[in-house]
């Protein structure tokens, strides 16, 4: 069940980092063109909001399937299981917050300048925080692209 669930932990990666790009070139094209936010711009924020839920779901699920989880005293204790024990999480849950509250506030703005303004802002500072704990510092600890 663990192998399984890190591939598609892993997979699902990708997919969230996808549509995240595709969000931020579409919210920044539509902020800075002064474009109508459209079906096309609601449909790529609902789709984002899906895939990075659904990874939240295998997240928590390998969390508590995972043998790297130990007591947070010895995690503490050393860099790479703390990683995975609480900054991996941590930051993670973050950058899920943000993504939602990018869809809920874009959906909620009264102009399609200001829904693809927050998007933009809201998807971008995710965006980052993902590279860094999903994609940049697992790699750094030797987890691989996949």
């Amino acid at each position: 069940m663990y192998n399984g669930m890190l591939h598609a932990h892993s997979g699902f990666r990708w997919l969230v980092i996808i549509f995240l790009v595709i969000a931020i070139i579409k919210s920044f094209a539509g902020w800075f063109g002064k474009k109508e936010y459209g079906k096309s711009d609601n449909l790529i924020a609902l789709i984002l909001l899906s895939v990075t839920h659904l990874q939240l779901i295998f997240g928590v699920i390998m969390y508590f399937v995972s043998d790297k989880i130990v007591s947070m005293g010895v995690a503490m204790k050393d860099a790479t299981l703390r990683f995975w024990v609480v900054e991996h999480g941590f930051t993670m849950l973050i950058a899920i917050t943000l993504i939602t509250l990018g869809r809920v506030l874009s959906k909620k703005a009264a102009t399609s300048e200001l829904k693809f303004k927050k998007g933009a802002i809201f998807y971008t500072i995710a965006f980052v925080l993902i590279l860094w704990a999903g994609v940049i510092k697992p790699n750094l600890l030797g987890a691989g692209m996949f």
